[in-house]
């Protein structure tokens, strides 16, 4: 293998180089790109643990949309705890606010009114908020959410709604990570290999 790539000319092992590059930042720029036509930071992930069984299993590869902000209870979501870098995939079990302040002023006690009508003066509305669940779980997440936090922020804390998924293809991200040095094995046989090949 050392002497199939000494005998590569420098021009040949830079193409080659090149070329791996190009592969690379081709991917980088289609996960970009899915990013920006989904609305989500993150717009495919894998279900890493057993908490939505039946509905998904270990393993299944999920695709995000997180156009429309208008989450509605059953709907399954993915979030990220705040300060924790782990998406989770939980059904939404409860809704508050979410709608229009003019809404919220015409069916609000007397008494609350001031303070809704600064807000439409203002153009706020009152922001959703999510309390989520997973179908296997007894509990609602309120334990799995950030210290002094009840529920998840529709803007902030969701990642996406779940549109579609493919059944166990995660898998092979599930043992990449639970088996740090298998990355370095594939990265590096994916380099040999892009190297070595000749045009």
């Amino acid at each position: 293998m050392l002497s199939t790539l000494s005998s590569l000319q420098p021009r040949q092992l830079l193409t080659q180089i090149l070329n791996f590059a190009l592969v690379l930042s081709t991917a980088f720029m289609l996960w970009k790109g899915l990013s920006v036509a989904t609305d989500s930071p993150s717009p495919i992930v894998v279900v890493l643990s057993g908490s939505m069984e039946p509905a998904f299993q270990r393993g299944d590869l999920l695709f995000l949309w997180n156009r429309g902000q208008n989450t509605q209870i059953g709907e399954i979501v993915v979030y990220n705890v705040r300060g924790k870098d782990i998406p989770i995939v939980h059904r939404v079990v409860r809704r508050y606010g979410g709608r229009s302040v003019l809404s919220a002023y015409l069916h609000s006690a007397v008494e609350d009114r001031p303070a809704l009508l600064a807000n439409i003066r203002d153009g706020r509305d009152s922001p959703l908020k999510l309390l989520t669940k997973g179908d296997n779980n007894l509990a609602d997440d309120t334990e799995l959410y950030a210290k002094g936090q009840d529920y998840l922020e529709r803007s902030k804390d969701i990642i996406g709604s779940v549109v579609g998924y493919v059944p166990f293809v995660g898998y092979v991200t599930i043992l990449l990570s639970e088996h740090p040095w298998l990355k370095t094995v594939l990265l590096g046989l994916m380099g040999i290999m892009v190297v070595l090949q000749r045009e």
